[in-house]
């Protein structure tokens, strides 16, 4: 019979992160194949960009429906639907001759790829000792940045190699093999556990979506991902190689160290940031805050730089962004900690749903906002500058957000016997353990 933390976990964990990874390749290949993309349908690479804002979009707006059918069918079932629905996505995009079926691809796709990352998160807690969860959350979190390099060591070299349409149908005979590992190996719950899937029927769907969406910890959870993720998801997926070559004067192929940096870091600072939430799961907020702060700081100092600002400055920020990442990661411990496992995965969707919608939407005003300010001419520095000036209202709502949902979240844990201690408390504990030492 499988047990917590056995070998079966690994099992079921290790091929839950080859479905995540593959789908992380797919996800970056327009990113890195974008003017191959552009030569193929006849177009430009500001079209192509509208691909990725589209597939964002699904994707944040799948989560919460998606994650309802999760809780009620389980990881194993929905991540072996994600994996077909994103082979036909991928199938349709490769062999699509115009752009409104590429559109329709890059749906598909999105619906598919919003079944992954909260299936694998939802299987941790079932397979693993709590302890665990935070570190193997953050270990997950960290196979997307390894499924962005194989979108340049593989998918792309594919593309370049064997053609559009040949390139992408191999990656595609990769995912379909995957969904039949899944299928085959994958198990929601060790043999014997407690159920980990719901039993309401459809007609209740809407009643649990609200009463899981409302609750504190679903939407601490929610602003936690908006405020420690939409800069960075708007800098990585859009407009960060266009401010670092155009707006700070870089080359590509310094544009191009910065973005690697920025993955090496989120890897180095993701264990750290996992294992501090396990410590202290009373101060995940204040990390949270303490991370979001680091950006807005860095943010504030690139931008109020006069010219180009110096290397150092635009390492510090990118390393600041690719903290939190892994920060955004702590939305999902909320949730855990306050919710019944048969809620996890609508939580988990609105989580997800936080960082891609406020990400989304910055890009979108951004482009809108500096197509207007260039009236359809070149972007200069300056317009750029003023154009990532519009996150100041996404990390005011963000922040505010965070702190009443902890307010209320705090007042639930209260009346159960669960106590934050101010740090007024904190230091004076501190300080009588010295003076006891002592």
């Amino acid at each position: 019979m499988a047990s917590i933390g056995g070998r079966m976990a690994w099992v079921v964990w290790g091929f839950g992160l080859l479905g995540y990874g593959l789908t992380l390749m797919h996800r970056s290949t327009l990113g890195v194949a974008g003017l191959i993309a552009a030569e193929h349908f006849g177009t430009t690479p500001g079209i192509i960009s509208t691909f990725v804002v589209l597939q964002l979009a699904t994707y944040a707006l799948a989560q919460v429906p998606v994650g309802l059918l999760l809780d009620r069918f389980g990881s194993r079932i929905m991540m072996t639907a994600g994996m077909v629905v994103i082979a036909v996505g991928q199938t349709l995009l490769a062999t699509a001759d115009d752009l409104s079926m590429a559109y329709v691809a890059r749906v598909l796709f999105g619906v598919g790829d919003a079944c992954m990352f909260n299936s694998v998160l939802r299987l941790i807690p079932r397979w693993f000792a709590p302890q665990r969860v935070p570190l193997l959350s953050q270990a997950t979190a960290m196979t997307g940045w390894l499924g962005q390099v194989a979108a340049v060591w593989v998918a792309l070299p594919l593309i370049q190699s064997a053609g559009w349409t040949a390139g992408i149908l191999m990656t595609v005979s990769a995912t379909l093999a995957v969904a039949v590992l899944i299928a085959v190996f994958v198990r929601n719950a060790p043999a014997g556990a407690a159920p980990s899937v719901a039993t309401y029927s459809f007609r209740g769907l809407p009643a649990t979506m609200k009463s899981v969406t409302a609750h504190p910890a679903a939407q601490l959870g929610f602003w936690v991902h908006f405020t420690a993720g939409f800069s960075l998801n708007a800098f990585t997926f859009m407009w960060g190689i266009p401010y670092l070559v155009v707006g700070q004067g870089r080359t590509q192929a310094e544009a191009g160290n910065l973005f690697a940096l920025l993955s090496i870091a989120s890897m180095v600072t993701g264990p750290v940031i996992g294992m501090l939430t396990a410590r202290h799961p009373l101060r995940r907020s204040n990390l949270v805050l303490l991370l979001v702060g680091a950006v807005i700081v860095c943010w504030a100092a690139v931008l109020l730089w006069p010219g180009q600002a110096p290397t150092p400055l635009l390492v510090l920020l990118v390393i600041s962004l690719a903290a939190a990442g892994p920060g955004t990661s702590i939305g999902f411990d909320f949730p855990r900690t306050n919710l019944p496992v048969t809620r996890l995965g609508t939580a988990n969707g609105l989580v997800i749903a936080g960082g891609f919608v406020g990400g989304t939407t910055l890009i979108l005003l951004m482009g809108l906002f500096l197509d207007w300010m260039a009236g359809g001419g070149d972007y200069t520095p300056l317009q750029l500058r003023l154009a990532w000036l519009l996150q100041i209202p996404f990390f005011a709502v963000g922040i505010t957000g965070i702190l009443v949902n902890r307010r209320r979240l705090r007042r639930i844990m209260a009346a159960e016997g669960i106590i934050v201690p101010s740090w007024r408390e904190v230091a004076e504990r501190m300080r009588r353990r010295r003076a006891a030492g002592n």
